[in-house]
């Protein structure tokens, strides 16, 4: 009985062996957990200021006649889009059309004017070489002849005039835009002074920045802004500054920036809200690694998990590191890293120091 009583503890305990046996292998494999790794690197280091402005148009107008008459064409209202040329109202023109018939018909008759008295110098000259007509009286022709051509030259000036008296009675866009308002109706008397169209331009938009004033002698022409759109959720513009306006405003302390947008294809408005990071330059470079290397502690630590080759595998150990600035999903480390080290970017929730770990596919 007592050979029963020890042999079956001893028969549990090699069952028992031979099973952890199996685990072990599973259990090792399990602990190596799966990571992604990203090299630290050395990169200029940018300075992003997160600003708020408003699009504006480059181009707003007042569109009112040359000259004054009635309104017997309006091919536009307020949200049409139109081209730069295109003809957008019309004012009677009938006497227009008769004053330059007029004046057409005048200049006609002072060029037969002169052609006439230019035939009849030549003719008197041949008189005057054979001494039978007088030479006062040549001369006097001749002055005629003159105040003809000048005469000429003023009926085609009246004519010019005319013509484009009449071409000012339809009014083309100056510019390619949309119309915003119409202050006028079909029938309508307007004259020089009139508001009849509100034409804006939209294809090319601006965007005016109020930057804090200790950043004036760091942003220059050319730095990279990029633009969310309120009214578009998602979308990201990618511009530059094209101009830095050297006037501070001394109630908020700021200049302005500014930044073309581009609008080709018509999504974008005049008014809209936008928010702006503007990236600039400190003209010094350091080590950056992805922001989802970091890890932040209550209590104010931020560390890393550095991954160091340990024979075929990596193994982590978990860093104090001092950060700067931000930017471009990626963030400055100022002490704690160097080039070349690798930390983990994934898979870095619960590791243990020393633990291995291998790429995640």
């Amino acid at each position: 009985m007592n050979g029963i009583v020890f042999a079956y503890p001893g028969r549990v305990v090699g069952l028992a062996l031979a099973l952890v046996s199996l685990l072990l292998p599973g259990l090792a494999a399990a602990q190596v957990a799966p990571v992604e790794l990203a090299g630290v690197e050395r990169r200029e280091i940018v300075e992003t200021l997160r600003l708020s402005g408003s699009l504006t148009s480059p181009q707003s107008a007042g569109l009112s006649p040359d000259v004054e008459g009635r309104l017997v064409r309006l091919d536009v209202d307020a949200g049409a889009r139109v081209k730069s040329g295109d003809i957008l109202f019309k004012l009677d023109d009938e006497l227009a059309r008769l004053e330059l018939a007029q004046a057409v018909a005048a200049e006609h008759e002072a060029e037969a004017d002169l052609e006439n008295g230019k035939r009849r110098v030549v003719e008197v000259r041949e008189l005057v070489s054979k001494k039978t007509f007088p030479e006062s009286e040549a001369r006097n022709l001749e002055a005629q002849v003159k105040r003809f051509a000048a005469i000429v030259e003023r009926r085609r000036a009246e004519r010019a005039y005319a013509a484009a008296t009449l071409e000012r009675h339809s009014y083309k866009a100056p510019f390619s835009g949309v119309i915003a308002e119409r202050n006028v109706d079909l029938g309508e008397r307007v004259d020089t002074d009139s508001n009849v169209l509100l034409l804006v331009a939209t294809d090319r938009l601006q965007l005016d920045l109020r930057v804090p004033q200790q950043y004036f002698r760091r942003v220059t022409v050319g730095a990279a802004v990029n633009i969310g759109v309120d009214a578009l959720p998602g979308r990201n513009i990618a511009t530059q500054v094209v101009q830095v306006v050297p006037v501070s405003d001394t109630d908020t302390r700021t200049f302005v920036v500014r930044a073309k947008v581009d609008n080709g294809d018509g999504l974008l408005a005049p008014g809209m809200s936008v928010s702006a990071q503007l990236r600039i330059g400190t003209a010094r470079e350091g080590e950056v690694v992805p922001r989802d290397a970091l890890i932040r502690y209550p209590d104010g630590r931020t560390t890393v998990w550095v991954a160091a080759l340990d024979g075929d595998r990596y193994a982590v150990s978990e860093r104090l590191v001092k950060t700067g600035l931000g930017f471009d999903s990626v963030i400055e480390i100022v002490e704690g890293l160097s080039v070349g080290e690798r930390v983990v970017i994934r898979g870095n929730e619960s590791l243990q120091s020393g633990q291995q770990v291998r790429l995640r596919e």
